[in-house]
């Protein structure tokens, strides 16, 4: 390619790298492992900006030119941001089932009462909920299961194109079916804190009523937490395999992989 030809390309190659960067920028911000909200934007910024030279020279031939309007210009990169965000929102749903379930666990086992700020629960979080945060990105980083949605987000562009009409239908559909599948894997994950609280609190109700005199209450806390902890000790291991094989099975199925 000759100066006048490229010259005559740089438009439409330029706007061509902000329609990545919006697609790939949006889904950095909020992905899981690497768009954790510990860690600074600018970082999560950075990603997205080397993932756009690796995909521009691939993509080019099928990414529109600049337009001459600029309200169709704000038209194209919005949809690219909603893109990066429902692919990256997908993603990020299916990961918060074990936040979910620690944080369900904690309230249940009374260990609940002091609370840490957690981005991604929102607000202050227990203990064990924070915990469940800082597992899954551990978890998501050392496992190489972050490829999954870099992989979904490049092979989205095959699936819906730059420009392609946004299918509000389907794309919400598919977060209430992720919304649902998150619910559903946090409470098989927490299973065994709401069978442990309900073998607790049925304790605790036997004893008032034969003692009614006693505190059952101050009694039985220093128990109930410690039944918690040695119970989450127990559990870890088998808790992080199954999230893993499901968090694996559910990220399959991201838009662009199927």
């Amino acid at each position: 390619m000759n100066e006048a030809a490229l010259l005559e390309a740089l438009p439409s190659l330029a706007f061509g790298a902000v329609l990545l960067l919006a697609r790939l920028g949006a889904a950095a911000m909020i992905l899981p492992g690497l768009g954790e909200g510990d860690v600074p934007a600018s970082i999560r910024l950075a990603l997205a900006l080397a993932l756009v030279p690796v995909l521009l020279p691939l993509l080019a031939p099928d990414l529109p030119s600049a337009p001459d309007s600029p309200g169709e210009a704000l038209r194209l990169v919005s949809l690219e941001l909603a893109v990066g965000l429902w692919i990256g929102g997908l993603a990020r749903l299916l990961a918060m089932a074990l936040s979910v379930a620690l944080q369900a666990g904690a309230s249940l086992l009374g260990l609940a009462a002091i609370l840490v700020p957690d981005a991604q629960l929102g607000g202050g979080a227990s203990a064990l909920g924070r915990l469940g945060t800082l597992a899954t990105a551990v978890l998501v980083l050392s496992t190489g299961l972050h490829a999954l949605p870099l992989r979904a987000l490049a092979e989205s562009y095959a699936l819906m194109p730059p420009g392609t009409p946004w299918p509000a239908g389907a794309a919400a559909a598919e977060i209430a079916q992720a919304g649902a599948d998150m619910l559903a894997l946090a409470l098989r994950l927490a299973g065994p804190f709401v069978l442990a609280a309900v073998i607790i609190n049925l304790a605790m109700a036997l004893i008032a009523r034969v003692a009614p005199s006693v505190q059952v209450f101050f009694v039985a806390a220093p128990g109930q937490i410690l039944a918690g902890l040695a119970l989450l000790a127990l559990i870890a291991p088998s808790m992080l395999a199954g999230f893993h094989q499901a968090l694996q099975a559910g990220w399959a199925t991201l838009p662009g992989l199927r």
